[in-house]
């Protein structure tokens, strides 16, 4: 396991449920648009990984889904040219759905989820709120980007890790994820997870 793998580890996944490689590839493209933003800004975003069926069945399209009839060839989230398109399609409103096998299936997506039940941080928006709602009505894993440039993974409705692109974004204000939490840090990004998750591993 490369070092980056080894930064995610404590996520608590289910690898029988949920591919490890396709949400950690989903988590690095989330961290490279929370790093770069788009035309000199930063911009926020979501991708809901796995549980497809249950997630496209939750969700509408916005727009004419721009994704939607393209090849399954063309679309997976490790293929360059699909990166750089998803960074394109981040700058509009709504979420991408990515199959478990890392295929990136719709964009721009409305998640309607129930919020009912769902408690977050203050300072975290709709976008945060759609991510908790939608990982605890389906078995996906909740990848959202924020415009202040983290990233917030959310499973079964609630915030287990923080993702912090640049280490000078590292100060204890700018936490939400829930006390104790672990801290791991590569020349990278620090990740913060909730200290209960490594428990599940």
């Amino acid at each position: 396991m490369d070092r980056s793998s080894d930064l995610l580890r404590d996520l608590g996944i289910d690898e029988e449920v949920i591919s490890r490689e396709t949400l950690e590839a989903v988590i690095f493209l989330a961290v490279e648009i929370a790093r770069e933003g788009r035309e000199g800004r930063n911009i926020g975003t979501m991708f809901v990984v796995s549980d497809a069926e249950a997630t496209l069945t939750q969700s509408k399209s916005l727009i004419l889904d721009p994704l939607w009839h393209h090849p399954e060839g063309a679309k997976h989230v490790n293929d360059p040219n699909l990166r750089e398109t998803v960074k394109e399609l981040a700058q509009l409103d709504g979420a991408f759905i990515v199959s478990d096998d890392g295929v990136v299936l719709s964009a721009c997506r409305y998640i309607n989820a129930s919020s009912e039940g769902i408690e977050l941080p203050l300072g975290l928006g709709s976008r945060h709120m759609a991510g908790a709602s939608i990982s605890r009505a389906t078995g996906a894993v909740a990848v959202v980007v924020s415009e202040s440039a983290l990233v917030r993974v959310f499973v079964d409705g609630e915030l287990v890790a923080e993702i912090l692109p640049e280490l000078w974004l590292l100060r204890e204000r700018s936490l939400h994820v829930e006390r104790p939490y672990s801290l791991r840090s590569d020349a990278h990004m620090t990740v913060a997870t909730r200290a209960d998750r490594d428990e599940t591993e």
